[in-house]
Parts: structure tokens; C-alpha cells; sequence
């Protein structure tokens, strides 16, 4: 019977096998496989440390937790996965590092590189020590013996210690750079940071606590030399494991030196807009030929296609380049860019090209508390409110001027204490009103009640401010109206100079500007989008429910209009 004659195996047919194969190979790219291998280790390294701040408890408390440790990773296949991880991130570091094509970077990425690469090298007597007792002394080697052998030579606690801050940074650098842009990493920041923090602290304490009790005299640690076969053991082991370590880094690196030179014959020309011509090795992409040239060049996400700051018009030469692949093609059509509109991090020209960056590298000097995320703006769930004054070009018709500037301070005033008072950002004042923001560090339901509080103190302020101001008002009263709306939008640092700040665009800030426009026509002092009175903590019953049209938005909006909005806080307390 002849191969074709053959009846295939029952089940899936053999090309669906292959789509599924293929599927599946696209979807383990090696960034994936090193996040995976990375948060692999990461655990590990947590669980480790974790088990080193029992040292505080006590040096028994140690060798509990130990015991748990071995039934998580001292099993066989968790033993195994452990090290194909290490090995895996290891190799794709090196890979990562031949395939750069230049070593100029942010200090950021040059730390990450270097922690991870210098991290065996702190581990490795470590490893082996522990690896090895048995075989070099007969006995194995248990927490009492490690914290021993480790303080009864200072040098080797403090490369222990080195190690423990080294492993733990270079792990945190690496979830910072894959969770910094999902939109929920702010309301995590903090407690993550915290929690970065403390479990190093601890671990180190825990470790200073069990090598004091066993200084004390209170553990007796019997000591367990190496016999004369097991220190050559060691010997050999130390040497064949560093022999690896420093000839994969150094094959690595005259590899990519080979590489490089090889790709000098074959290079291609970037000239930008200012006359600058940089020559490299074709496989460069156009951020790593600015980075050559020492050009500034924008790549908030590290050159990694996860923003589209780095991206640059193709003036000349964009017939020759490759077509953009599955990662630059989506950031692409997520902004709506044309066709000559390229990631630099991703562009990989065959060919002479004559680009120019599209986001320039000279930012506006900004106050020094604002973060990466808000310097290069980030998308997020904000609560949005406008206030204005409700008839105001009539009240200061017959007002002099710097009446009118008194009259609108104390309003001001009123806004802005307001929504300071109810952790709230008093973004700008436009004329006769204010826009304020809520949530910009806290959890979004948190910032919808604050901003239902905050229109509550503004409705409160303007009433007392018509007692107070009865006499200059002249019988004409202060009347607010609010917009209160939440969803997605883009904050950041806009502006030039002096006048740069921290604010927001995008269709929420629009819709609430709406709604306070719809509470001018309703009469009402608040206009509040359903959404966020639930969210809040409002009882609808607080106002008369509406489906109102908004100018902008194809979909009508459910809103709560509240013709008095003086004892919200009241009746959010009195649900709650």
C-alpha cells in the first residue's frame, strides 16, 4: 500500500493540525516566552524571599516555610520548570542583547540588561553550595547551615545580600515595563510599590534576624566540612559553570560583533530633517539608527511597539520599505495613521530613507511630581465635572470691572476649595466656569462619589455665598450649573512653557461639558450621567430621570437631572 493509499488516523484532518500549529506558534513570539519564563522565576524569587522574612519570626519559622517552599518547587516538574525557565530567559537575554543593534538606550532598559546579566554571577556560589552539600559534605544543607556558612564570611552575606537586591529590581523593572500602559496599572501603583518595596526590606531583615540568633549561641550549627573529593568537586563545578556563563556571554557579543560588521557591507542611509545622514547595517530599525547617531528620538514603551511615539513620516524611500508586521500594524490602525506614517522601533529599511519623527524630542519643562505615564499621556477611567454660573453676563452688565473680578474670585474660591476638600484636580478655570477632575489616583467608583460630594459642597458654596454677598449682588442670586459625567480619556501633560499642565481631552470631557449645558435648560443644578450615580453611591430617586440627546455622540445618554443638588452627600450616606 503506497503513502497516499494509507487511511489517516481518525480525528482532527492534518491541515487543521497545521492552522493550529501555526496559531500557535504565532502566538508564543519570544516576548511572550520571556515574560512567561520571566514571571516563572519571578515567583520563585518571591516565594524565596518571602521565606527570608520568616527570619524575623525565627530561624525555626525559616525552616517551616522551607518546607513548604520544597513542596511548591522541590517537586519534579516544578523543579524542572524552574530551570527550563532560567535557562530559556537567560538564552533570550543574550539573544535580545545580539540582536541590538545599538548598546545607546534609556538607563531604564541599560539596568534591566545588565541586573539580568550580572545575576548569576552573584548566584552562582549560592547555587552550587547548596546544590552540591550533599555530594561535598554527605549532608544537606538546611537553612541554619546556609545563614552559617553565609555570615561566618562577610563577604559572602553581602553577595548574597547584592544578589537579593539585584534579582528583585531586575524583576520589578521587568512587570513595570509590561504593565505601565494598561489602563488599570495606576489604581495598583501605589500598594505595588509598596509591596516592591517592603518584601526586599523584610527579606533582608529576616536573613540580618537568623544570622544574629545563630551568632547568639541559642541554635548550635553543626558544621559540616567538605571532604577533600567534594572540594574538588566544587572546585570543578565552579569553574565549568563560570567557563558557560562568561563563554555564552562573550560568544554573544563576538557574534554580534560579527554580525554587525558583516551588515556594514550591506547597510542603508537615514537622513533626517535637520541634514543628519546616519549610515547602519541593514536589520536596523530606524529608532536604533537614531539611537547610533545620537538623534533624540522619542519610544515612550522602550522601542517595544506598544505607544506610537517613536512613530515618523517617510519622506523619501517608502516604496522599499517592508510592509508593517502584526504588532505595528495595530498600533498603526488604532491611531488612524496614513500610509507614510511608520513606528520607528518597528521599521527595519532595506533601502536609503529620509525620515522625520513626528512627536518631537524637546517636551515642555514640567513640574518634577509627574509621572512617565502622565508626561507622554495615558488613557484612563476619569470622572469629569463642569461648573459654570448660570446668567452671569447679565448679573455684571452694570458691574465695574474689578467688581466683577471680586465677585468671580469668591466663586472661584468656593469651586476650587470644593474640589480640593473632595480629592479632587481643579484642572483650569474657562471664563465663567471650571473644569475639575476626579479619580486621577483612585479606583473609579472612589472618584465618582467624590465628584457627587464635591457638587454637592459647590451647590452649598454658591448658596452661602448669595447670604454672604446679599448687599453687592443686589438682589440678583448666584446660580451653578454642574456636569457630571465618567469614561475613558486621554490625561496628560498639554501646553507650552509655563502654561503646560495636567489635563484631558477626549468624548467624556465633552459629554459632561454637555451636560452642564443641559442643566442651563432644564433649570436644574446638576445633570448627572446614570452611570455615575450608581456608581457613586446615588439613589436615582435623588433627581427625575432623563434620556437626553448630546451634540457629539450618536447614542442618546441616561442622566439624572437634580434641580437641587445641596444634600446629595446626605442622600448617598443615607443609601450607603
Amino acid at each position: 500500500m503506497s503513502l497516499a493509499e494509507r487511511p489517516r488516523p481518525a480525528g482532527r484532518p492534518f491541515p487543521a493540525r497545521l492552522r493550529q500549529l501555526r496559531r500557535a506558534a504565532a502566538f508564543w513570539t519570544e516576548r511572550r516566552i520571556r515574560l512567561v519564563t520571566g514571571l516563572v522565576l519571578f515567583a520563585f524569587i518571591a516565594l524565596h524571599f518571602a521565606n527570608h522574612a520568616l527570619g524575623l519570626v525565627s530561624l525555626t519559622a525559616m525552616e517551616e516555610g522551607e518546607k513548604w517552599f520544597g513542596r511548591i518547587w522541590g517537586g519534579g516538574p516544578m523543579r524542572a520548570l524552574f530551570y527550563v525557565a532560567l535557562m530559556v530567559h537567560f538564552a533570550l537575554a543574550l539573544h535580545a542583547l545580539y540582536k541590538r543593534r545599538t548598546l545607546r538606550m534609556p538607563m531604564r532598559e541599560a539596568m534591566q540588561i545588565l541586573f539580568g546579566l550580572g545575576l548569576p554571577l552573584l548566584i552562582i556560589p549560592h547555587v552550587l553550595a547548596v546544590g552540591l552539600a550533599e555530594q561535598t559534605t554527605g549532608h544537606d544543607a538546611d537553612y541554619a547551615h546556609v545563614v552559617h556558612a553565609l555570615w561566618a564570611a562577610p563577604a559572602n552575606a553581602l553577595q548574597q545580600v547584592a544578589a537579593l537586591v539585584v534579582a528583585w529590581v531586575h524583576g520589578c523593572l521587568g512587570l513595570w515595563f509590561w504593565l505601565r500602559f494598561r489602563p488599570w496599572f495606576p489604581r495598583i501603583a501605589l500598594p505595588a510599590f509598596t509591596i516592591a518595596l517592603l518584601v526586599p526590606v523584610l527579606s533582608i531583615l529576616g536573613f540580618v534576624a537568623a544570622g544574629k540568633e545563630i551568632g547568639s549561641g541559642l541554635v548550635t550549627v553543626v558544621r559540616h566540612p567538605a571532604t577533600p573529593a567534594g572540594a574538588a568537586l566544587a572546585a570543578q563545578a565552579s569553574l565549568a559553570v563560570h567557563a558557560l556563563y562568561f563563554g555564552a556571554i562573550a560568544a554573544t557579543l563576538l557574534a554580534r560583533a560579527l554580525k554587525q560588521r558583516r551588515g556594514l557591507l550591506s547597510g542603508f542611509r537615514v537622513t533626517y530633517p535637520e541634514g543628519q545622514v546616519i549610515a547602519v547595517p541593514i536589520g536596523t530599525s530606524v529608532l536604533e539608527a537614531s539611537r547610533i547617531g545620537g538623534i533624540p528620538h522619542v519610544a515612550v514603551c522602550g522601542g517595544k511597539g506598544r505607544c506610537s511615539t517613536c512613530r515618523v513620516r517617510v519622506i523619501e524611500g517608502q516604496g522599499a520599505l517592508p510592509p508593517p508586521h502584526a504588532a505595528e500594524r495595530t498600533t498603526l490602525e488604532r491611531i488612524d495613521a496614513p500610509s507614510d506614517i511608520r513606528l520607528a522601533c518597528q521599521l527595519r529599511p532595506t533601502a536609503n530613507l529620509r525620515v522625520a519623527p513626528v512627536v518631537t524630542a524637546e517636551l515642555p519643562r514640567l513640574d518634577g511630581g509627574a509621572t512617565l505615564a502622565w508626561r507622554a499621556g495615558a488613557e484612563r477611567s476619569i470622572v469629569v465635572l463642569f461648573c459654570d454660573l448660570r446668567g452671569f453676563t447679565a448679573m455684571t452688565e452694570r458691574r465695574l470691572p474689578f467688581d466683577t473680578v471680586f465677585l468671580l474670585n469668591r466663586f472661584f474660591a468656593a469651586v476650587g476649595e470644593a474640589v480640593e476638600s473632595s480629592d479632587g484636580y481643579l484642572d483650569k478655570f474657562i471664563g465663567d466656569g471650571a473644569l475639575a477632575l476626579f479619580g486621577l489616583g483612585k479606583p473609579q467608583d472612589a472618584a465618582c462619589a467624590d465628584a457627587l460630594i464635591a457638587a454637592a459642597r459647590i451647590a452649598r458654596a454658591a448658596d452661602a455665598l448669595n447670604r454672604t454677598l446679599a448687599q453687592e449682588l443686589g438682589g440678583a442670586r448666584i446660580r451653578v450649573a454642574i456636569g457630571l459625567h465618567t469614561g475613558a480619556a486621554i490625561v496628560g501633560h498639554m501646553g507650552y512653557g509655563r502654561a503646560a499642565s495636567l489635563t484631558v481631552v477626549g468624548d467624556t470631557i465633552n459629554t459632561a461639558s454637555r451636560l452642564e449645558t443641559v442643566a442651563k435648560e432644564h433649570d436644574a443644578e446638576l445633570v448627572v450621567s446614570v452611570e455615575l450615580a450608581e456608581r457613586g453611591g446615588l439613589p436615582l430617586k435623588a433627581g427625575k430621570r432623563k434620556i437626553v440627546a448630546i451634540r457629539g455622540r450618536s447614542a442618546p445618554l441616561d442622566v439624572l437631572v437634580v434641580t437641587d443638588a445641596r444634600r446629595l452627600d446626605e442622600k448617598m450616606a443615607v443609601a450607603g
